[in-house]
């Protein structure tokens, strides 16, 4: 009990001094950087958003390209929702953030904001048929779509019980603004450039009131890491201010009136065929990500699902906690934990690929493991004791007589994993993963056509997993027929 007391104890001193380490030095690395992973929010038009060539455009993503090229600096734009965002730079998992984010006192005790660049301010909108909504007061027993994360949200619950309304959040404005032209909610609140720049881009909604004052867009950084980014950030916006580039950028997107240039009119096909080259470049994501994920789970599978099978109780013990676990945690959560909390708790950067392929593993993994236990013991087990008796030792009448005729059973439940690995990679877009769902919504944000753009994601969807299922029928009939 003493050593075991001693050896916890020298335990808790190394983590510490590990941990002090890793923090020290990631703040003398910080100081040195030249090049900087942001995060941004990729369906906040006209601040941030996607261009039909795929590049990244507007308010923020033009200044901190030319804020960069003032004073020098590189960076790689990741393309996170604002939640997203958020929480990758409170992890460490990107060095600043830039998403229209407003500087409020809650924010200021997590991070640090870089001078004002933006004065902004809320207002509310409603379908654009809807004349019966035009004030706060005619909201009273009504349902408002408003975005998490933003003034417009913060706005709106600081008014609603005044007013008797009930508020229904959303992740990005696109969604926000469906959920009202569908008449789901009979309004909305949002920062007044985004909503007004939605208006011009005919998306369905009108605006009804005056914009109430509101605070400010910030750049930020975490607290305690890379303070020169921000100082350079306010460095070169100074400049950008005192050579008129500033008002050209604000120009560029927001136009005379303020409210966001004209919208680029576009057909139905026009606007599909456009879309086409970045929803198949989406779906080619999807494919690597399933497939690179299920190689990675069969392999969890076999070692796991043999463990489950073996006559050691310590293994079967092993096998059934990986299988409850990794089988009991939502995705979404797995997702957030393996992304955010991970790299939190132990202070490093996780590249998105190694945290998508991860989560995706594991969660298939412990189904894999099942499905490969579940073959092996639907063979009648005197098979095995025949074997066995005949003298064949215990791997070999695994591998010649129970295996084969167990993989026969299991490739209808692989098949079907397949399908649902496939169609899970969409859940990962809340960290960030492009994939083909995570496209869609980024073209969406731009062009405010949902029904077609969904359309389009959906019939994709449906064609490669037919195609899958139909080669994977196929091949079980082989298999089947020896």
């Amino acid at each position: 009990m003493h050593k075991s007391r001693k050896l916890i104890a020298l335990m808790i001193c190394l983590f510490f001094v590990v941990a002090l380490a890793g923090n020290f030095g990631v703040v003398a690395h910080a100081e040195n950087k030249t090049k900087y992973d942001i995060g941004t929010d990729t369906t906040f038009a006209p601040f941030e958003f996607e261009d039909v060539d795929g590049k990244f455009v507007g308010i923020d993503m033009d200044l901190l390209a030319a804020i960069a090229k003032d004073q020098n600096f590189d960076y790689t734009i990741k393309p996170l929702g604002f939640n997203a965002a958020v929480q990758a730079l409170e992890t460490n998992q990107v060095d600043g953030v830039i998403a229209g984010m407003s500087i409020t006192d809650e924010r200021k005790q997590k991070f640090n904001f870089s001078e004002p660049y933006f004065d902004s301010g809320v207002v509310m909108a409603v379908r654009k048929d809807n004349d019966t909504i035009k004030r706060y007061e005619d909201l009273k027993g009504q349902r408002v779509a408003v975005k998490t994360g933003t003034e417009g949200y913060t706005f709106a619950e600081s008014i609603k019980a005044k007013y008797g309304f009930t508020t229904v959040p959303f992740d990005d404005s696109s969604q926000m603004y469906d959920e009202v032209k569908t008449g789901n909610s009979v309004a909305c609140f949002d920062d007044y450039p985004v909503l007004a720049y939605g208006v011009t881009q005919n998306n369905g909604l009108k605006l009804v009131t005056d914009k109430e004052k509101g605070g400010s867009y910030g750049f930020a950084v975490n607290k305690g890491k890379n303070q020169e980014l921000v100082e350079k950030f306010n460095a070169g916006l100074v400049n950008l201010r005192n050579s008129g580039e500033y008002d050209t950028i604000m120009s560029k997107y927001l136009g005379e009136s303020g409210k966001g240039a004209a919208p680029v009119e576009r057909g139905r096909w026009e606007l599909i065929s456009a879309s086409l080259p970045s929803l198949v470049k989406g779906m080619g994501n999807t494919l690597l990500y399933t497939l690179v994920s299920l190689l990675v789970a069969f392999v969890l599978g076999l070692v796991f699902g043999f463990m489950k099978v073996s006559h050691n109780k310590l293994f079967r013990g092993i096998a059934t906690v990986f299988v409850d676990v990794f089988r009991g945690i939502p995705l979404i959560v797995l997702a957030f934990f393996i992304y955010f909390g991970i790299p939190q708790a132990l202070d490093f950067k996780m590249p998105l690929f190694v945290a998508a392929v991860l989560t995706l593993s594991l969660n298939a993994g412990a189904y894999v493991t099942e499905i490969i236990r579940g073959g092996i013991q639907s063979i009648d087990p005197g098979q095995m004791e025949a074997a066995r008796s005949l003298g064949l030792p215990y791997r070999t009448a695994m591998l010649k007589i129970i295996l084969p005729q167990a993989v026969k059973i299991m490739i209808p439940s692989f098949i079907n994993q397949l399908v649902i690995t496939l169609k899970d990679t969409s859940i990962l877009s809340v960290i960030g993963l492009v994939e083909l769902t995570q496209s869609g919504k980024i073209i969406i944000a731009r062009t405010f056509q949902s029904f077609d753009i969904w359309l389009v994601v959906a019939v994709m969807y449906l064609i490669v997993i037919t195609v899958l299922t139909k080669i994977s029928n196929r091949l079980e009939g082989r298999v089947r027929r020896g």
